[in-house]
């Protein structure tokens, strides 16, 4: 079962915390690349699984932006 972040997660979040979560996203990956390359990475799909998860969290972005998925704070 993959350990990511689920689109219901990403939907609960504000665009704010969202962004937050793409930065950490984005970090964690550039430390499993440099694990990988120094030959300490002992997870090799957790490289898949965070390239995923920041796909996901741009996909919702984008959706929000183009105005088919709301943000929280926008819901009524």
């Amino acid at each position: 079962m993959a350990k990511g972040i689920t689109t219901e997660e990403l939907d609960a979040l504000t665009d704010a915390e969202l962004l937050e979560k793409l930065k950490e996203a984005k970090e964690e990956l550039f430390n499993l690349r440099f694990s990988a390359v120094t030959h300490r990475l002992e997870d090799s799909g957790r490289l898949k699984e965070v390239r995923r998860d920041i796909a996901r969290i741009y996909t919702v972005k984008r959706e929000r932006e183009l105005g088919t998925r709301t943000a929280p704070a926008a819901e009524k």
